[in-house]
Protein backbone atom coordinates (compact mmCIF):
# COMPACT_ATOMS: atom_id res chain seq x y z
CA UNK A 1 0.00 0.00 0.00
CA UNK A 2 1.09 3.27 -1.11
CA UNK A 3 1.64 6.30 1.15
CA UNK A 4 -1.44 8.27 -0.22
CA UNK A 5 -3.64 5.35 0.47
CA UNK A 6 -2.47 4.90 4.37
CA UNK A 7 -3.24 8.63 4.26
CA UNK A 8 -6.69 7.80 3.05
CA UNK A 9 -7.25 4.95 4.76
CA UNK A 10 -6.15 6.99 8.24
CA UNK A 11 -8.62 10.00 7.44
CA UNK A 12 -11.35 7.57 6.63
CA UNK A 13 -11.20 5.82 9.74
CA UNK A 14 -10.67 8.84 11.85
CA UNK A 15 -13.93 10.76 9.81
CA UNK A 16 -15.88 7.54 10.57
CA UNK A 17 -14.69 6.78 14.06
CA UNK A 18 -15.80 10.72 14.83
CA UNK A 19 -18.99 10.14 12.83
CA UNK A 20 -19.60 7.66 15.42
CA UNK A 21 -19.14 9.59 18.74
CA UNK A 22 -21.46 12.89 17.21
CA UNK A 23 -23.85 10.38 16.80
CA UNK A 24 -23.98 8.24 20.50
CA UNK A 25 -23.63 11.59 21.17
CA UNK A 26 -27.13 12.73 19.88
CA UNK A 27 -28.74 9.00 21.38
CA UNK A 28 -27.61 10.32 24.95
CA UNK A 29 -28.94 13.99 24.04
CA UNK A 30 -32.21 12.88 22.64
CA UNK A 31 -32.63 10.17 25.67
CA UNK A 32 -32.24 13.43 28.02
CA UNK A 33 -34.43 15.34 26.45
CA UNK A 34 -37.22 12.85 26.05
CA UNK A 35 -37.05 11.91 29.46
CA UNK A 36 -37.63 15.26 30.74
CA UNK A 37 -40.25 16.61 27.72
CA UNK A 38 -41.51 13.47 26.41
CA UNK A 39 -44.17 13.56 23.75
CA UNK A 40 -46.21 11.04 25.15
CA UNK A 41 -46.03 10.04 29.07
CA UNK A 42 -45.32 6.03 28.93
CA UNK A 43 -46.11 4.05 32.79
CA UNK A 44 -42.55 3.67 34.45
CA UNK A 45 -42.56 0.19 34.29
CA UNK A 46 -43.07 0.49 30.32
CA UNK A 47 -40.05 2.87 29.89
CA UNK A 48 -37.75 1.18 32.37
CA UNK A 49 -38.69 -2.53 30.74
CA UNK A 50 -38.48 -0.84 27.40
CA UNK A 51 -34.64 1.14 28.04
CA UNK A 52 -33.19 -2.12 30.09
CA UNK A 53 -34.73 -4.59 27.10
CA UNK A 54 -33.21 -2.46 23.89
CA UNK A 55 -29.88 -1.67 25.74
CA UNK A 56 -29.26 -5.26 26.62
CA UNK A 57 -30.15 -6.01 22.91
CA UNK A 58 -28.06 -3.48 21.44
CA UNK A 59 -25.03 -5.51 23.74
CA UNK A 60 -25.60 -8.72 22.87
CA UNK A 61 -25.97 -7.73 19.09
CA UNK A 62 -22.86 -6.18 18.77
CA UNK A 63 -21.31 -8.53 20.76
CA UNK A 64 -22.29 -11.11 17.63
CA UNK A 65 -22.68 -8.75 14.67
CA UNK A 66 -20.05 -5.62 15.24
CA UNK A 67 -17.13 -7.82 13.49
CA UNK A 68 -19.21 -9.64 10.90
CA UNK A 69 -21.12 -6.55 9.26
CA UNK A 70 -18.54 -3.76 9.44
CA UNK A 71 -15.84 -6.51 8.40
CA UNK A 72 -18.17 -7.85 5.68
CA UNK A 73 -19.87 -4.60 4.25
CA UNK A 74 -16.27 -2.98 4.39
CA UNK A 75 -14.36 -5.63 2.55
CA UNK A 76 -17.25 -6.17 -0.26
CA UNK A 77 -16.97 -2.44 -0.74
CA UNK A 78 -13.35 -2.46 -1.28
CA UNK A 79 -13.60 -5.75 -3.46
CA UNK A 80 -16.37 -3.83 -5.92
CA UNK A 81 -15.80 -0.28 -5.88
CA UNK A 82 -15.17 -0.44 -9.15
CA UNK A 83 -17.47 -2.14 -10.99
CA UNK A 84 -21.24 -0.70 -9.66
CA UNK A 85 -23.09 2.06 -11.34
CA UNK A 86 -21.62 4.75 -9.47
CA UNK A 87 -17.91 3.36 -9.89
CA UNK A 88 -17.26 5.86 -12.98
CA UNK A 89 -18.72 8.82 -11.09
CA UNK A 90 -15.54 10.70 -9.36
CA UNK A 91 -15.62 10.68 -5.68
CA UNK A 92 -17.55 14.13 -4.65
CA UNK A 93 -20.90 15.71 -3.46
CA UNK A 94 -22.70 14.62 -6.70
CA UNK A 95 -21.46 10.79 -6.28
CA UNK A 96 -21.80 11.18 -2.46
CA UNK A 97 -25.69 12.13 -2.58
CA UNK A 98 -26.18 10.04 -5.43
CA UNK A 99 -25.06 6.90 -3.31
CA UNK A 100 -26.44 7.79 0.01
CA UNK A 101 -30.03 8.60 -1.61
CA UNK A 102 -30.00 4.74 -3.50
CA UNK A 103 -28.71 3.34 0.10
CA UNK A 104 -32.02 4.88 1.65
CA UNK A 105 -33.58 3.34 -1.28
CA UNK A 106 -32.47 0.34 -0.43
CA UNK A 107 -33.47 0.09 2.76
CA UNK A 108 -36.87 1.19 2.67
CA UNK A 109 -37.10 -1.17 0.30
CA UNK A 110 -36.07 -3.95 2.96
CA UNK A 111 -38.26 -2.62 4.95
CA UNK A 112 -41.16 -2.87 3.53
CA UNK A 113 -40.60 -6.76 2.47
CA UNK A 114 -39.78 -6.85 6.38
CA UNK A 115 -43.54 -6.34 6.46
CA UNK A 116 -45.04 -7.97 3.79
CA UNK A 117 -43.03 -11.32 4.32
CA UNK A 118 -43.94 -13.38 6.61
CA UNK A 119 -40.30 -15.39 7.03
CA UNK A 120 -38.56 -11.86 6.96
CA UNK A 121 -41.22 -9.92 9.61
CA UNK A 122 -41.20 -13.17 12.44
CA UNK A 123 -38.06 -11.51 12.99
CA UNK A 124 -38.48 -7.35 12.15
CA UNK A 125 -41.33 -7.76 14.95
CA UNK A 126 -39.28 -7.90 17.47
CA UNK A 127 -38.53 -4.19 16.82
CA UNK A 128 -42.16 -3.51 16.76
CA UNK A 129 -42.79 -5.48 20.18
CA UNK A 130 -41.61 -2.18 22.04
CA UNK A 131 -44.85 -0.91 23.97
CA UNK A 132 -42.56 2.05 24.75
CA UNK A 133 -41.57 4.20 22.25
CA UNK A 134 -38.00 6.19 22.71
CA UNK A 135 -34.86 6.53 21.54
CA UNK A 136 -33.64 3.34 22.55
CA UNK A 137 -36.04 1.37 20.28
CA UNK A 138 -33.65 2.33 17.81
CA UNK A 139 -31.64 -0.70 19.14
CA UNK A 140 -34.09 -2.92 19.68
CA UNK A 141 -34.11 -5.96 16.75
CA UNK A 142 -33.42 -9.27 16.28
CA UNK A 143 -29.87 -10.50 15.53
CA UNK A 144 -31.32 -12.56 12.88
CA UNK A 145 -32.95 -9.73 11.36
CA UNK A 146 -29.32 -7.63 11.43
CA UNK A 147 -28.03 -10.59 10.10
CA UNK A 148 -30.23 -10.95 6.76
CA UNK A 149 -29.95 -7.17 6.30
CA UNK A 150 -26.24 -7.30 6.09
CA UNK A 151 -26.15 -9.68 3.60
CA UNK A 152 -29.15 -7.57 2.05
CA UNK A 153 -26.55 -4.53 1.80
CA UNK A 154 -23.55 -6.25 0.90
CA UNK A 155 -25.38 -7.01 -2.24
CA UNK A 156 -26.36 -3.42 -2.76
CA UNK A 157 -22.99 -2.77 -1.93
CA UNK A 158 -21.91 -4.91 -5.17
CA UNK A 159 -24.69 -3.19 -7.57
CA UNK A 160 -23.83 0.39 -6.32
CA UNK A 161 -20.21 0.45 -6.35
CA UNK A 162 -19.03 3.06 -3.90
CA UNK A 163 -15.62 3.36 -1.63
CA UNK A 164 -15.41 1.48 1.34
CA UNK A 165 -15.59 4.09 3.58
CA UNK A 166 -18.41 6.26 2.57
CA UNK A 167 -20.45 3.15 2.68
CA UNK A 168 -19.41 2.91 6.44
CA UNK A 169 -20.37 7.10 6.71
CA UNK A 170 -23.93 6.22 5.24
CA UNK A 171 -24.57 3.63 8.10
CA UNK A 172 -23.37 5.90 10.52
CA UNK A 173 -25.60 8.93 8.84
CA UNK A 174 -28.22 6.25 8.98
CA UNK A 175 -28.02 5.12 12.74
CA UNK A 176 -28.31 9.04 13.93
CA UNK A 177 -31.65 9.47 12.03
CA UNK A 178 -32.74 5.92 13.46
CA UNK A 179 -32.10 7.55 16.67
CA UNK A 180 -34.11 10.62 15.99
CA UNK A 181 -37.25 9.47 14.47
CA UNK A 182 -37.82 7.02 17.30
CA UNK A 183 -37.34 9.56 19.69
CA UNK A 184 -40.20 10.38 21.80
CA UNK A 185 -39.87 13.99 21.90
CA UNK A 186 -41.98 17.14 20.46
CA UNK A 187 -39.95 18.30 17.19
CA UNK A 188 -40.46 22.09 16.26
CA UNK A 189 -41.89 22.78 12.41
CA UNK A 190 -42.11 19.15 12.41
CA UNK A 191 -45.09 19.32 9.97
CA UNK A 192 -42.90 21.03 7.44
CA UNK A 193 -39.64 19.01 8.17
CA UNK A 194 -41.78 15.54 7.51
CA UNK A 195 -42.01 16.83 3.46
CA UNK A 196 -38.55 15.93 3.41
CA UNK A 197 -37.37 13.45 6.17
CA UNK A 198 -38.92 11.38 7.96
CA UNK A 199 -39.75 12.69 11.85
CA UNK A 200 -40.85 11.10 15.28
CA UNK A 201 -44.30 11.59 14.22
CA UNK A 202 -44.19 9.77 11.15
CA UNK A 203 -42.22 6.78 12.79
CA UNK A 204 -44.67 6.54 15.44
CA UNK A 205 -47.39 5.80 13.61
CA UNK A 206 -45.29 3.20 11.93
CA UNK A 207 -45.00 1.77 15.33
CA UNK A 208 -48.82 1.72 16.00
CA UNK A 209 -50.99 -1.35 17.02
CA UNK A 210 -52.75 -1.27 14.27
CA UNK A 211 -51.66 -3.18 11.54
CA UNK A 212 -52.93 -0.94 8.61
CA UNK A 213 -51.27 1.91 10.55
CA UNK A 214 -47.68 0.12 11.23
CA UNK A 215 -48.07 -1.21 7.44
CA UNK A 216 -47.17 2.74 6.65
CA UNK A 217 -44.27 5.42 6.72
CA UNK A 218 -41.00 2.89 5.81
CA UNK A 219 -38.34 5.81 5.19
CA UNK A 220 -35.33 6.01 7.31
CA UNK A 221 -34.06 8.81 6.38
CA UNK A 222 -36.31 10.72 3.15
CA UNK A 223 -39.91 11.15 3.28
CA UNK A 224 -39.89 11.06 -0.15
CA UNK A 225 -40.17 6.88 -0.78
CA UNK A 226 -43.54 7.05 1.33
CA UNK A 227 -44.75 9.53 -0.50
CA UNK A 228 -43.58 8.23 -4.07
CA UNK A 229 -44.84 4.38 -3.70
CA UNK A 230 -48.38 5.84 -1.59
CA UNK A 231 -47.02 4.17 1.79
CA UNK A 232 -46.78 7.35 3.75
CA UNK A 233 -49.54 7.65 6.96
CA UNK A 234 -50.28 11.00 9.15
CA UNK A 235 -51.91 9.69 12.26
CA UNK A 236 -51.63 9.88 15.83
CA UNK A 237 -51.34 6.36 16.68
CA UNK A 238 -53.75 5.41 20.32
CA UNK A 239 -51.20 2.48 20.97
CA UNK A 240 -47.75 1.73 20.46
CA UNK A 241 -46.44 -2.15 20.14
CA UNK A 242 -48.16 -5.21 19.06
CA UNK A 243 -51.32 -6.31 20.52
CA UNK A 244 -50.82 -10.19 20.94
CA UNK A 245 -46.92 -10.60 21.84
CA UNK A 246 -44.13 -8.68 23.99
CA UNK A 247 -41.34 -9.10 25.83
CA UNK A 248 -39.84 -7.58 29.55
CA UNK A 249 -36.61 -9.15 28.39
CA UNK A 250 -33.88 -10.02 26.39
CA UNK A 251 -34.64 -13.63 26.29
CA UNK A 252 -38.46 -13.49 25.82
CA UNK A 253 -37.31 -10.91 23.01
CA UNK A 254 -35.35 -13.13 20.97
CA UNK A 255 -37.93 -15.74 21.36
CA UNK A 256 -40.37 -13.36 19.72
CA UNK A 257 -39.35 -14.65 16.27
CA UNK A 258 -40.27 -18.07 16.77
CA UNK A 259 -44.25 -17.26 17.82
CA UNK A 260 -45.84 -16.06 15.57
CA UNK A 261 -49.15 -14.25 15.98
CA UNK A 262 -50.93 -16.87 13.78
CA UNK A 263 -49.88 -19.47 16.28
CA UNK A 264 -51.07 -17.61 19.16
CA UNK A 265 -54.54 -17.23 17.93
CA UNK A 266 -54.76 -20.63 16.63
CA UNK A 267 -54.22 -21.53 20.62
CA UNK A 268 -56.43 -19.16 21.96
CA UNK A 269 -59.21 -20.45 19.52
CA UNK A 270 -58.64 -24.25 21.57
CA UNK A 271 -59.53 -22.76 24.81
CA UNK A 272 -63.64 -22.99 25.49
CA UNK A 273 -65.58 -19.76 25.44
CA UNK A 274 -67.89 -19.45 28.65
CA UNK A 275 -71.49 -18.85 27.56
CA UNK A 276 -72.78 -15.28 26.16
Amino acid sequence: MSSTENVNTSDGLFFNEALFGLAILAFILLLVIEKRHPYRQFPQKVYKESLVTNTTAFLVNNVILTVLRASSLFLVAQQFASYGLLSGLDNGPVKWLLAFAFFDLAIYIWHVASHKYECLWRFHKVHHSDKGFNVSTGFRFHVFDLLLEVIYKCVFVVVIGVNAYLVLSIEIVELFFIFFHHANIRVPNEETISQVFITPSLHRTHHSTLRQEHDSNYGVVFSLWDRVFGTRKERVPEYIGLDLIEAENFIQLFSLAFITELKIRKLFSWIPKGKR
